[in-house]
């Protein structure tokens, strides 16, 4: 058995992948037989919170934040919060998930430098689409690889990402490859189907999309795409500082009738949806989807899907045979066309998926993986 301190950006009920799997994680890890707990930030901005008392709420500890800057939480109280927990919890291995700006406390920690560190490396922060974020990854940096150099071990999540990242490569001979994964108990038979079916009309192929409306997600470019496609339509799940922008996209395409932005959807409705859709698409452009967790929700309902190919990315590795994936020289709206004219593909591509799923993306063995490195750490300890 060991103590695991896990340090993340969010939390559910705050809606993300990296989120989702951070729970689901340590879930499965306590159910193992470790002692797990997890400092992360309110995703709640709330001042009358400046004050509050360092107390762990259902064992995970939030700490209070006053907004984000470029995507980054702003939170003071974080390194004073993340001492506190480490001097009463005495964990024996420090699990960071990056990217995160917080994590850099631990570097002035006394208490977080005697213990083995583990980085789960997400994503690399880059982009070719946000500018402000490009150029703030050389603050960024030099932090980020000081973390690389003290740390034991860093798990990337596929193959192809570890073997694109360029800020992993110095690295490389720390690094281990294990795949996220999900908890299929999380999401189990819907209580709202006959809700679901409402939202969807009769005689058209449902396309779903899941996640958080913001510059690299390419949902207007799937909107663009739904367009021009026939017998079809499509429902986008999630919040972001794009949802304006997009709404106005969709009134002047005069779309209303085929594309819905459905905002956020409690845990029931997501999973019906998600189970009565046709076709799960993910429209992202760049590598900052470095995974696409989501993909997993959609091949554990057997869902066909279709990507977007994205270079270094590991989400086509995630598909692999479960869905189409769009190249660079390829039509969305082409891929979209043909999936929604073919019933027997779109079963047979989501068998595929589901089979792929139980394979390699059930948290459980991946837990069972992540627990067979930390005691390669002892060992060598």
């Amino acid at each position: 058995m060991a103590r695991i301190l896990h340090l993340g950006k969010y939390f559910p009920p705050f809606a993300g992948g990296i989120e989702n799997f951070m729970a689901d994680l340590i879930s499965a890890q306590t159910k193992l037989g470790d002692e797990v707990t997890a400092i992360v930030h309110d995703h709640e901005s709330q001042l009358a919170k400046f004050f509050q008392p360092i107390q762990a709420e259902n064992n995970i500890y939030r700490t209070p934040s006053y907004g984000r800057v470029l995507y980054a939480p702003i939170s003071p109280h974080f390194p004073f919060w993340l001492n506190r927990v480490l001097k009463e919890f005495q964990p024996q291995i420090l699990h960071l998930h990056l990217p995160n700006t917080s994590a850099f406390f631990a570097l002035t920690l006394p208490q977080a430098r005697r213990i083995p560190w583990v980085i789960h490396w997400h994503s690399d922060v880059v982009s070719t689409v946000n500018k402000k974020l490009a150029i703030a990854y050389h603050v960024y940096r030099p932090f980020e690889q000081l973390l690389l150099k003290h740390t034991h071990t860093i798990i990337a999540t596929s193959p192809p990402y570890l073997e694109s990242s360029i800020a992993l490569q110095t690295y490389k001979h720390k690094c281990k490859v294990i795949p996220l994964g999900i908890d299929k108990t999380r999401l189990p038979e819907s209580t709202a189907t006959v809700w679901a079916e409402q939202q969807w009309q009769t005689n058209k192929t449902r396309l779903l999309s899941i996640g958080r409306l913001t510059y690299y997600k390419g949902h207007e470019a799937l909107i663009k795409a739904v367009a021009k496609i026939d017998n079809a339509q499509l429902i986008i799940i999630g919040k972001g500082e794009l949802q304006a922008n997009l709404t106005k996209l969709i009134t002047k395409l005069k779309l209303q009738h085929k594309v819905k932005l459905f905002g956020y959807c409690d845990n029931q409705q997501l999973i019906a949806l998600l189970d009565s859709c046709d076709c799960f698409c993910l429209s992202s452009l760049e590598r900052t989807e470095a995974f696409g967790v989501v993909l997993l929700e959609a091949m554990r309902y057997a869902k066909p899907i279709v990507v977007k190919e994205i270079a270094g990315s590991g989400v086509t590795w995630v598909v692999k045979d479960a869905g189409l994936i769009v190249s660079q020289s390829d039509s969305l709206a082409n891929t979209l066309q043909k999936i929604s004219n073919d019933k027997d593909l779109r079963e047979n591509l989501g068998k595929i998926g589901q089979k792929r799923f139980e394979q390699m993306f059930d948290i459980k063995n991946v837990a069972r993986e992540i627990s067979e490195l930390y005691e390669a750490i002892f060992c060598v300890r």
